[in-house]
């Protein structure tokens, strides 16, 4: 295998933020934002939440969205997995009985059946297995750009069906504290589309950081309102299996389907990368904003299945690409 996926691999490998985000829960739980600064932050907090939004219309090119619309079926079955399996199952896993999904854990199985598919990590992965490429970015960040639109919906008809209704009260309010700072985004990307793009570097860093700084402030509120009171190691134990389990359906869903429905390979790869991830970066700053007090719950069972998916599809990938060497080197006698 050649230098270059291992390459991406490294870049693509989270190890440091996620261990980063992990030290914000710590920091949270010993200590937390409370008194005069709760408010403070909440307030940096949801600035932070609008620039990252910001960012995120400034840096999605319309050429990307409009990029491979041709291929409609690829898109349509991507689309169908992320907004519709995805959050079908996570309904059914919400409703097992206690003994196998922990109740307080629900709405966050069900936030993370609602979220769009990843964007970085979906071209990356897709890239490494020598998948369709201009697929996976029209693809990833189509469902990036319905993800603003369609999250806090789905998220308030699921929650409402299970009776958690009421921390989307205000669903026209949220969408529009999203969409006002991705339009705003959108709107300037001609005039300041090339400066996003000469310091694509510090901006992460910023995106990065506000979702970090969410994190903490998520955390702060859950810990001052008992979460690990209400949340136990065995709990943990089994929203991991869950999200495994979860991860391992839709893996096997859009592997099957996108042969059934005979998908050529390279399709087939950034069907399989696309439709089988959740996203971090749009989940954490989405779930602040429509989970106020109560988002650090909520977060935990994206924050475990985003983990596994990265280490679960780097390996997918690296079989992918060894597959498909294989298939075009000489074998031995």
């Amino acid at each position: 295998m050649s230098d270059r996926p291992a390459g991406l691999l490294a870049r693509l490998r989270p190890d440091t933020y996620v261990l980063l985000i992990v030290g914000m829960v710590v920091l949270a739980s010993v200590l937390p934002a409370t008194g005069a600064a709760a408010p403070a932050l909440d307030v940096v907090t949801k600035f932070a939440i609008g620039g990252v939004f910001f960012l995120h219309g400034a840096k999605l090119s319309r050429e990307a969205v409009l990029r491979g619309l041709t291929h409609w079926r690829l898109h349509l079955l991507v689309l169908s997995v992320t907004f519709g399996l995805f959050p079908l199952l996570c309904l059914g896993l919400a409703s097992l009985p206690e003994p196998i999904a922990p109740k307080a854990l629900a709405p966050g199985l069900l936030f993370l059946g609602c979220l769009p598919s990843t964007i970085q990590s979906s071209i990356g992965f897709t890239a490494i297995a020598r998948g369709d490429v201009a697929a996976a970015v029209a693809a990833a960040t189509a469902s990036n750009l319905l993800g603003v639109f369609l999250t806090p919906l789905l998220a308030a008809l699921m929650l409402g069906s299970q009776g958690g209704g009421s921390a989307l009260s205000s669903v026209e309010a949220i969408v529009m504290l999203l969409l006002a700072p991705f339009l705003a985004g959108q709107l300037l990307r001609p005039v300041i589309g090339g400066w996003v793009q000469r310091n694509a570097k510090f901006l992460t860093y910023f995106d990065r950081g506000a979702i970090l700084l969410v994190v903490y402030g998520a955390f702060s509120h859950a810990v001052a309102g008992g979460i690990w009171r209400q949340i136990g190691a065995w709990d943990l134990v089994r929203l991991l299996a869950l999200c495994a389990v979860l991860l391992a359906v839709v893996l096997a869903a859009t592997r099957t389907l996108a042969r059934t429905l005979g998908f050529a390979k390279a399709d087939e790869i950034a069907i399989v990368f696309c439709g089988s991830k959740k996203s971090l970066a749009s989940g954490v700053p989405m779930a602040g904003l429509m989970f106020p007090g109560g988002a650090g719950i909520v977060l935990l069972p994206l924050m475990i299945f985003h983990q596994i998916q990265l280490m679960a599809c780097a390996t997918i990938a690296q079989a992918y690409a060894r597959r498909d060497q294989d298939a075009v080197s000489p074998t031995a006698e």
